[in-house]
């Protein structure tokens, strides 16, 4: 009798999905009992929707920026066109191109907004389309099922103007900046000491040495926030980089070094953030740290009983949720109480209950 050949393994088959696994139905949602054709459909409508809305506001970026230029080229046009017109212009034309990146700005975190539901339906549904099994990913509906019902700007409103400065405003203001020395410089005449330029460079009843002085502020406050926001990385519609350089690990040390200065994250003072952490404390000083936790910080906490598997020593460990804001008091209250204490701090999606959210019925 003839043996059958044995079959050549494909190395690029996908393994099968398990065999509990009903692929017909892993789209449902809600109870609203779609099948895969259905919710497919509703899925490509949706992110069309989403993309297009993501394409709009991207045009809106470049509207703010043809205005930033077209003020800035209608201004240097004026000021060079006649000695004696004054370069104050240029001054009142850098405050106008502030107003622009502050619009911009705004603009941008909402075409981040639109762009991160577009995202996470790539990365999940569109994904899971391309590489079978056909499975996504846990909770990448619960994103847009919270991004729905509370819209909320993905990155914080320092991350959005940095991120403009140093792409398109950057240049502006240093043309700006630059073209009001030169105009001082050389009309109506050529100037020879720095006190002449001085005395030039005041503005009304403004001396000179004030104006040029808040023109350094200015910029040097520009330039410091292009540089500080530069390692932020919340943004969703950027092709970012993953190498990391020198220059952003002395910016990272130089936030962290504010954090640990003034327990704040500076980039943030702007954000608002409103994202919840899930605390996990592990301690041989339960009550003590649980009292201070209770008293100082206001938020409820929960006891589990734990054993070390290293040591075999039991432990206690206490699950606190709290704001982002409260972290740093948070670590100070465990540190006071049990300096050999372990601290583990997450962010959480969602919180409901009691001092949070209230519940969904």
């Amino acid at each position: 009798m003839d043996q059958q050949p044995d079959k050549q393994p494909n190395e690029y088959a996908y393994p099968p999905p398990p065999g509990n696994t009903d692929l017909e139905h892993v789209w449902e949602f809600a109870g609203q009992r779609l099948d895969s054709g259905n919710f497919t459909n509703a899925m490509i409508h949706f992110y069309r929707g989403e993309m297009s809305r993501s394409n709009s506001w991207r045009q809106r970026l470049d509207a703010t920026t043809n205005w930033a230029v077209i003020t800035t080229g209608a201004a240097l046009t004026f000021v060079f066109s006649e000695p004696e017109n004054t370069a104050s212009i240029l001054l009142i034309d850098s405050f106008l191109v502030l107003l622009f990146l502050f619009i911009e700005a705004r603009r941008y975190r909402y075409y981040e907004l639109w762009t991160y539901r577009v995202r996470v339906m790539e990365k999940n549904f569109f994904v899971g389309l391309l590489s079978p099994p056909f499975m996504p990913h846990a909770d990448w509906a619960d994103k847009i099922t919270d991004s729905l019902n509370n819209p909320r700007f993905p990155i914080g409103l320092m991350e959005a103007l940095g991120r403009r400065y140093r792409r398109n405003y950057a240049p502006i203001f240093l043309i700006l900046a630059g073209s009001w020395i030169g105009k001082i410089f050389m009309h109506p005449t050529e100037i020879d000491s720095l006190p002449e330029f001085i005395e030039r460079a005041s503005m009304g009843p403004l001396p000179g040495w004030l104006v040029i002085a808040t023109g350094f502020v200015f910029n040097g406050t520009l330039i410091a926030l292009g540089l500080f926001t530069a390692s932020l990385r919340e943004t969703q519609g950027e092709v970012l980089s993953e190498t990391t350089s020198r220059w952003s690990n002395f910016l990272q040390r130089l936030r962290q070094l504010t954090w640990e200065t003034f327990e704040t994250d500076l980039p943030r003072l702007a954000r608002f953030d409103t994202r919840k952490q899930l605390a996990y404390v592990i301690s041989d000083q339960i009550e003590a740290v649980s009292k201070l936790l209770l008293k100082e910080l206001g938020r409820g906490v929960t006891l589990i009983n734990a054993k070390g598997m290293y040591t075999g020593k039991d432990h206690g460990v206490l699950m606190c949720v709290l704001e982002a804001r409260q972290k740093a008091h948070l670590k100070r209250l465990v540190y006071q109480a049990d300096p050999q204490a372990f601290v583990i701090l997450t962010s959480v999606e969602d919180v409901r209950g009691g001092g949070f959210r209230p519940l969904e019925t």
